[in-house]
This record gives C-alpha cells, sequence and structure tokens, in this order.
C-alpha cells in the first residue's frame, strides 16, 4: 500500500499569505521609515486642509446667500439663550427670596392686625358699656 497524504488547499493559502505578508511587510516598513514618505505625507495633509477650508469658505457663502444660518450662527445663538436662561433663573431666585419675604412680613402684619383689631374690640366694649353720668359739681348758692 501507498502512503497518499491528501491535498490540502488551506495549509497552501496560509504560506502563501504568510510569505506575502512578510514581503509587504518589509516593504511598507522602509517606506515609511524614508524622509521623502513623511514629507509627501505633510504635503498631502497641508493640501487636505487648504481643500476643508476652502469647503467650509465656499458652504458659508452659500448658505449665507440663501439665507440659512451657519454653525457659527446657530452656536452665537445657543449661547445667547444660554446667558438668557442663566439671568431667568437669577431672577426666579430672586423672586423666591422676596416671596419668602413678603410671606413673612405679611404674616407679621395680620398678627399685629389682630393684636389690634382686639385691643379696638376692648375699646368698642368699654365705650360702648351705659355710664353712669358724671357727678355734677356741687352748686353754690351765692350764685
Amino acid at each position: 500500500m501507498t502512503n497518499k497524504t491528501p491535498f490540502e488547499a488551506f495549509s497552501l493559502w496560509k504560506d502563501l499569505y504568510d510569505k506575502a505578508e512578510s514581503s509587504w511587510r518589509d516593504i511598507i516598513q522602509e517606506t515609511l521609515e524614508q524622509k521623502s514618505f513623511a514629507e509627501v505625507l505633510g504635503q498631502v495633509q497641508s493640501q487636505y486642509l487648504q481643500q476643508q477650508e476652502f469647503f467650509n469658505v465656499i458652504t458659508e457663502s452659500y448658505l449665507k446667500q440663501i439665507n440659512v444660518p451657519t454653525r457659527e450662527d446657530v452656536a452665537n445663538t445657543a449661547s445667547l439663550i444660554i446667558n438668557v436662561e442663566t439671568k431667568i433663573i437669577d431672577l426666579e431666585d430672586q423672586l423666591d427670596s422676596v416671596t419668602e419675604n413678603t410671606a413673612k412680613e405679611i404674616d407679621s402684619l395680620k398678627r399685629a392686625v389682630t393684636k389690634l383689631d382686639k385691643k379696638l374690640d376692648t375699646v368698642i366694649e368699654l365705650l360702648s358699656k351705659p355710664s353712669t353720668p358724671p357727678a355734677s359739681p356741687p352748686r353754690n348758692s351765692n350764685s
């Protein structure tokens, strides 16, 4: 009997991948280490930033022409709204403080009015009692 090993496609593909990956890794590593690659990459990045700035200016100009707010306009509006909200919160706090003080003053006035009311009731009660006429001074018979 002869011993035949079956054909393994997976191991063949794995070997091919490993050899290709090793070769490409070395080539890429050498390319990344070159100064000229860094310079080219810097130029590409610079051009991308210039292009991005150009598109931002064009977009902003277009949005202004069609009366649509830009990102900056929306951010400014949001900032103004936040400032207004802060001022409203401060006014609410002041109003709460004034309301508390006013409530205390009203309670104090109620107590004072109640005391005055009781005193007036006492005065009215005393005035409404029939009083005996004051004794008349004795008459002098000489006159």
